[in-house]
């Protein structure tokens, strides 16, 4: 085992968990959330399960920090193509839309285990500060899209969850599993041939189409 050394300063523990952060990522995108534990997170970095719990309590207070890394990404990269005083037509934002979701891809796939896992299995303390980061930008991204798209801050609101909810779903699709796959072939019944530039700015269009006439 590589030596370990204890961070003690604030500087140190940043980079502590940066390593941390990244071991659990590589290891997310290797194999099954379910299967990750801290121990083999521990052992992804070469340390001890005792070193590892100097830093956390749970591997979901690592995937919490993770989400929340590439959640402010997104929803930064919104803010930047949706500018303030700006008006687009649907067309537009589902467009642009379409290419925030597909270049944030990781950060749906966090998603999916946010709600059903990960917030469940952290400190208040932590999902406070989850949460604040989550709403200082989900504010005023509510605010820009009920002025670009002429409707009201809760159906802003509403367009962003759906969308959020949908991106999850898209990106753990079960037709990306293979047992599934293998299922379904085994079955002779051909699986719907995804493709996110036609699904996801389908599904935004659809939801603003449905927001702006119920207005």
């Amino acid at each position: 085992m590589a030596e370990y050394i204890r961070a003690r300063t604030d500087e140190q523990k940043e980079e502590r968990m940066s390593q941390i952060k990244k071991a659990a990522d590589e290891l997310f995108k290797s194999m099954p959330y379910t299967e990750i534990t801290l121990s083999t997170i521990a052992e992804k970095l070469d340390w001890s399960r005792a070193n590892l719990y100097k830093y956390v309590t749970t591997k979901e207070e690592i995937y919490l920090e993770i989400t929340q890394d590439r959640m402010t990404e997104y929803l930064e990269s919104l803010l930047t193509v949706f500018p303030e005083g700006c008006k687009f037509t649907p067309e537009t934002v589902a467009e642009i839309w379409t290419a925030q979701v597909a270049s944030h891809e990781d950060y749906f796939r966090y998603v999916a285990f946010l709600l059903t896992i990960i917030e469940r299995n952290v400190t208040v303390e932590r999902l406070t500060v989850f949460k604040k980061s989550y709403y200082d930008h989900a504010f005023v991204l509510q605010k820009r899209l009920s002025y670009a798209l002429g409707i009201t801050e809760d159906q802003a609101d509403n367009l962003f969850l759906a969308i959020m909810n949908y991106g999850a779903s898209y990106f753990t699709n079960c037709l990306v599993n293979p047992l599934i796959i293998q299922a379904l072939k085994t079955l002779k019944i051909k699986p719907k041939e995804l493709n996110l530039a036609r699904d996801v700015k389908d599904f935004i269009l659809m939801n603003i189409d449905w927001m702006k006439k119920g207005k």
